[in-house]
């Protein structure tokens, strides 16, 4: 998964063909790490419609302010560079799934 700083953040998310997940996470929390083999999946199994990023919050202050990251981890769904849905906390594979799907589409198989 391609981890993003607070210069290369606000590009990134504008100019997505797709949506993007972006995992809002630190190295000492807990649930972010046992979250980060369930993003792996989903990140490869959903890769043509749905790209999954890292910001490190220590390492990112910037963003994770604009982001409203007040708990880790945070998952916000950007769609046209714009956050529709956000997740805090580490959730089962399935649970993260059916939080998406209604702002994928069909994209959730």
């Amino acid at each position: 998964m391609l981890s993003l700083t607070d210069e290369t953040f606000a590009a990134h998310i504008a100019n997505a063909d797709r949506p993007v997940l972006v995992d809002f996470w630190a190295t000492w929390c807990p649930p972010c790490r046992m979250l980060e083999p369930v993003l792996a999946q989903i990140a490869a199994e959903y890769a043509a419609d749905l790209e999954v990023v890292k910001v490190d919050v220590d390492n990112c202050p910037k963003t994770a302010a604009n982001a409203r990251v007040m708990a880790m981890p945070t998952l916000n769904l950007y769609v046209n560079g714009e956050v529709v849905h956000q997740i805090v906390g580490a959730r089962p594979k399935a649970a993260l799934l059916r939080e998406l799907e209604p702002h994928l589409g069909l994209l959730i198989r």
